[in-house]
C-alpha cells in the first residue's frame, strides 16, 4: 500500500516541480529610491563604471626630431584594453570617444592612457598619462558633465615628451548620459562597425496613417478598339503594396466603381501613389492611362466627414525615346480624367499589433489624443540560465533585450559571452490607456562583426508580456519571468528574465473614467474596417515598421519587429485551437460548481443551507420585487469575499493552458510551417491546404473571441483587474438599494422603453457597459 502511495506521489511531485519551473517567482533586487544611480533610476540595481572620454590631442609632433605618425589612443585598465580609431598624419587629432569600464572588474591601482603610432611592425608608444584609480572623481546625475582637461604626455621612462592629451575621467553609474554612447568593457571582442550593434538605444516608431483611395469613375477613356466592350479596373500601387478594384460593371468608356482601396503610409511620405487604368484583354492587362499623386498633398481627415472628390488627368503609356530624343518629354497627355476621393484618415488607430496585445490605442492625429493617465516604469535587471545560442567549439550567448510600448521601442546594450547577463537599465513610458500590454523580448546578437548580408538573423530567446491594468498603482512588481520558447521539438525553457515594473497613476478619477470610453477611436465604430482589411493592413504596417526601424543605428531588425508584434499570430494551428477550446471549458467549469451546490442542497447534507434556500424561494414568490436587489447584494458579497484570494503575481504564459502536452510532433511541424506551405506536394494540394489553414485561422479567431468574452464575465469578480472589479462590486452594492426602492415593474418598463428608443436617440459608439466589459482582462496574456 505504501509503495502505491509513493508511486502516485512521485508524478504529482514532478508535475508540481514542472509548474514551479514555469511560474513567475518574486525577487528581492537591491532597488529603491536611496540607491546611487541618481535621478529616477530607482528600479534597477546601481552599477558603477569608470568613464573616460578621450577628446583630442595637440602638438604631437613637430620638427626633425619628431617624425610624423598616425596617432591612436589606447586605454589600459587592469586586464582591459580599449582603443580609439587611427587618425592619419595629424598632429592635432580629435576623437571624442567614451569608454566605460565596470568597477567590479577594475582590480588595479593605476590606469594608463597611451598615445601610440600605427606602424607596419606594430604600434609604438609615443607618450602616456598614468592616473590613480582611487583619485577619480565621482559624478552623480543630474550633475553637469565633468569638464575635460589637458594632460602632458610623458615617456615610459618618466620624461616629458612632445604633445598633450585632453580627456576626462570620472566614476558614474548607468544613469550617466555617456552610458549609451560608451564603448563598454563587456564588448572587448567587438571592434569596428560591430560596436554600434552593442549599444543601448531608444527608437520612435514612425507616424502611421491610413491612406483611403475611393475610386469613383473615369470619363472619356481612349480605347484602341471602340467597338469592344472593355473590362476596366484600376490598379493602385504604393511602394511594394498593390491594390486593385473589381472590373467595372458599366462596360463602356465611362466606367464607375465607387470602391475603397486602403494603404498604410508613414511619415515622411517617400513613395508616390500611382494609379493605372487597365483593360483586361484575354489573359493580359493593357494600360490605358495612369496618374501619380503625391501623398503629402492629400487632405488629412480628422473625423468622418467625407472629403470632396477631385478630377485627375491621365497620362498615356510612355513610349521608349528614339535615338537622340529626350525621353522626359515623351509623355502622352490624354483627355481622360479620373475622379477620386483620396485622404489620409487620422481618426483611426493604425493596428500594427493584435488587438489582444495592443500597447497603443490612440488615433494617428495628436489633436484627438486624450490626457495621459500615468507613467509606466520598467527596469530590465538581468537574466539567468540562458542557453548557448551560438553552437561551436565554445558555446556563447550575446544577449540583449528589446521592449515595446506605444510608439517607443527600447534596446538594451549587448552583454558579450554571458549566460547570466546584467543590464540594469531603466526606461519609462507615458500611459494613455490601462488596457494595454508592454512586451519585452530577449534576443541573441548575431551581428557583432558588422554582418549585414540580410541572411544572418538575431535568434529569439523568449518574450514576456505584462498588462498594465493588472498592476496596482504605485506598487513595484519585482519578479523573475521564465522565458518560454515553443520550437519544432517542443517547449523549452530558455532561462529567466528579472524585471521590475511600476505603474504610477496621476489621477484615479481619470483612470476610472477611461473604463467607460470605447477601447478604439471613434472612426473604428462609425466607419468600421472589415476583418480582411484589418489583417491585411496590420501586416502592411508591420512590414513598414520593419523597414523604417531597420534604418536606425543599430537597427531594430525585421525578425525582432515581427516577433514582438506577433506577425503570424492569425495562422491556424491545432495547438491554439485546443487552447481556445480549453479556455471555454474552464469558464463553463463554474457551472459544475453550481450543479454540485444544487446537489448538496437537494441531498440535505447541510440542513441549515437547505432551509435558507427554502426561505429565499418563499420570499421571491411572495415578494418578487426583492429578486434583483438580492442578486446584486449576493454579487457584492461574492466580490468582497473573493478579494482575499485576489491574484498577487502578474499573469504569465501558462504551458498547461496553451495545451503544450496535448499536441503531436506533426502538429508542431504544421504550426511552424508558414503560408505558403513548404511541404513537397502537388500545387493543387498546396492550394487546398493553404485555403484550409486560412479558413481555420478565422475559426480559431472566433473561438478565441468567444473564450475572451466568457473570461471577461469571469473576471468581473476575480480581482484580476482590481479597479474594474472594484467598480463592478460598488455598482452591485448601489444597484441593490436602487432595485429595492424602485418597483420591479417600473424598472422593466424603463428598460423596454430604452431598448426600443428612436434611432435618432442612438449613438454609433458602444454603450458605457459595453466599453467597461470590453476592457476587462482575459487569459489571452497567458498563451504562448
Amino acid at each position: 500500500m505504501g509503495k502505491t502511495q509513493n508511486a502516485q506521489a512521485q508524478p504529482s511531485a514532478a508535475a508540481a516541480a514542472e509548474m514551479d519551473e514555469f511560474s513567475v517567482k518574486p525577487t528581492l533586487p537591491k532597488i529603491g529610491s536611496k540607491n546611487r544611480t541618481g535621478g529616477t533610476f530607482n528600479l534597477v540595481e546601481p552599477m558603477e563604471y569608470l568613464y573616460m572620454r578621450i577628446v583630442k590631442a595637440k602638438d604631437l609632433y613637430g620638427g626633425d626630431d619628431h617624425p610624423e605618425y598616425d596617432p591612436v589612443v589606447e586605454v589600459r585598465v587592469g586586464n582591459f584594453t580599449a582603443r580609439t580609431k587611427h587618425i592619419e598624419k595629424n598632429p592635432n587629432p580629435e576623437w571624442n570617444h567614451v569608454f566605460a569600464f565596470s568597477k567590479d572588474r577594475v582590480h588595479c591601482l593605476f590606469f594608463d592612457v597611451f598615445v601610440m603610432s600605427k606602424g607596419d611592425e606594430g604600434d609604438e608608444v609615443k607618450g602616456r598619462v598614468r592616473l590613480d584609480v582611487n583619485e577619480t572623481p565621482v559624478r552623480l546625475v543630474p550633475d553637469s558633465p565633468l569638464a575635460p582637461q589637458w594632460y602632458k604626455l610623458e615617456g615610459l621612462n618618466g620624461v616629458c615628451v612632445k604633445g598633450e592629451l585632453m580627456f576626462a575621467v570620472w566614476m558614474g553609474t548607468q544613469a550617466d548620459e555617456a552610458f549609451t554612447e560608451a564603448w563598454h568593457s563587456d564588448a572587448t571582442g567587438v571592434s569596428g562597425e560591430g560596436i554600434v550593434n552593442t549599444r543601448s538605444k531608444v527608437y520612435m516608431s514612425p507616424k502611421l496613417w491610413y491612406l483611403r483611395v475611393n475610386v469613383i469613375q473615369v470619363r472619356d477613356l481612349e480605347m484602341k478598339d471602340r467597338n469592344r466592350r472593355p473590362e476596366v479596373f484600376v490598379r493602385a500601387v504604393f511602394g511594394d503594396v498593390i491594390r486593385m478594384t473589381k472590373i467595372s460593371l458599366s462596360r463602356n468608356r465611362n466606367p464607375i466603381w465607387n470602391e475603397d482601396l486602403m494603404f498604410v503610409v508613414a511619415e515622411p511620405f517617400e513613395s508616390p501613389l500611382v494609379l493605372t487604368v487597365e483593360d483586361k484583354v484575354g489573359n493580359k492587362e493593357e494600360v490605358i492611362g495612369k496618374c501619380m499623386i503625391h501623398v503629402a498633398s492629400l487632405e488629412r481627415r480628422l473625423g468622418d466627414k467625407a472629403v470632396d472628390p477631385r478630377w485627375y488627368g491621365l497620362e498615356g503609356p510612355v513610349k521608349p525615346p528614339a535615338e537622340g530624343e529626350n525621353g522626359a518629354n515623351n509623355v502622352k497627355i490624354l483627355s481622360s480624367k479620373m475622379q477620386l476621393r483620396a485622404s489620409l484618415d487620422g481618426g483611426y488607430h493604425v493596428l500594427d499589433e493584435t488587438t489582444q496585445h495592443s500597447s497603443d490605442l490612440r488615433p494617428t492625429v495628436r489633436q484627438l489624443w486624450k490626457q495621459g493617465l500615468g507613467l509606466l516604469e520598467l527596469g530590465i535587471l538581468n537574466a539567468t540560465g540562458l542557453p548557448f545560442m551560438k553552437k561551436g567549439q565554445q558555446g556563447r550567448t550575446d544577449a540583449y533585450c528589446v521592449a515595446k510600448y506605444g510608439q517607443k521601442w527600447v534596446r538594451t546594450r549587448t552583454i558579450m559571452e554571458s549566460t547570466s547577463p546584467q543590464w540594469n537599465e531603466q526606461y519609462n513610458w507615458e500611459v494613455y490607456d490601462p488596457c494595454t500590454v508592454i512586451t519585452v523580448g530577449v534576443f541573441d546578437n548575431c551581428h557583432l562583426q558588422g554582418t549585414e548580408d540580410g541572411k544572418t538573423q538575431d535568434s529569439r530567446i523568449g518574450k514576456i508580456r505584462v498588462r498594465v491594468s493588472t498592476l496596482e498603482s504605485g506598487k513595484t512588481y519585482a519578479y523573475s519571468y521564465p522565458l518560454l520558447a515553443l520550437q519544432p521539438n517542443g517547449l523549452q525553457k530558455m532561462g529567466e528574465l528579472q524585471l521590475a515594473i511600476r505603474f504610477s497613476c496621476t489621477s484615479l478619477f481619470n483612470l476610472l473614467q477611461i473604463y467607460s470610453h470605447p477601447i478604439l477611436p471613434r472612426m473604428h465604430y462609425t466607419h468600421p474596417l472589415s476583418l480582411h482589411q484589418q489583417v491585411s493592413l496590420r501586416h502592411q504596417a508591420t512590414q513598414l515598421l520593419s523597414s523604417r526601424l531597420g534604418r536606425s543605428e543599430p537597427p531594430v531588425r525585421k525578425e525582432v519587429v515581427e516577433y514582438l508584434l506577433d506577425y503570424d499570430s492569425n495562422i491556424w494551428c491545432m495547438r491554439r485551437t485546443l487552447a481556445n477550446c480549453h479556455r471555454i471549458k474552464l469558464v463553463f467549469s463554474s457551472l459544475e460548481n453550481i450543479s454540485r451546490w444544487v446537489g448538496v442542497i437537494c441531498s440535505w447534507k447541510m440542513p441549515w443551507l437547505t432551509i435558507l434556500v427554502h426561505l429565499f424561494l418563499i420570499c421571491v414568490v411572495f415578494f418578487p420585487q426583492l429578486l434583483l436587489p438580492s442578486i446584486c447584494m449576493n454579487l457584492f458579497v461574492c466580490g468582497v469575499w473573493n478579494y482575499r484570494t485576489r491574484p498577487i503575481k502578474p499573469p504569465h504564459m501558462d504551458p498547461k493552458l496553451s495545451c503544450i502536452g496535448q499536441i503531436l510532433p506533426k502538429d508542431l511541424e504544421e504550426e511552424f510551417d508558414r503560408i505558403p506551405t513548404s511541404c513537397k506536394n502537388q500545387d493543387a494540394l498546396k492550394s487546398r491546404y493553404n485555403r484550409l489553414r486560412l479558413g481555420a485561422g478565422h475559426v480559431q479567431t472566433m473561438l478565441g473571441d468567444l473564450a475572451a468574452q466568457l473570461e471577461r464575465l469571469q473576471s468581473l469578480l476575480n480581482w484580476r483587474d482590481p479597479r474594474a472589479t472594484g467598480l463592478f462590486v460598488s455598482f452591485c452594492f448601489v444597484a441593490g438599494f436602487v432595485f429595492y426602492v424602485v418597483p420591479l415593474r417600473t424598472m422593466f418598463v424603463v428598460l423596454v422603453f430604452y431598448m426600443l428608443r428612436h434611432p435618432k436617440f442612438r449613438s454609433k459608439l458602444p454603450t458605457t457597459p459595453a466599453n467597461f466589459f470590453r476592457r476587462l482582462p482575459t487569459r489571452v496574456d497567458s498563451l504562448l
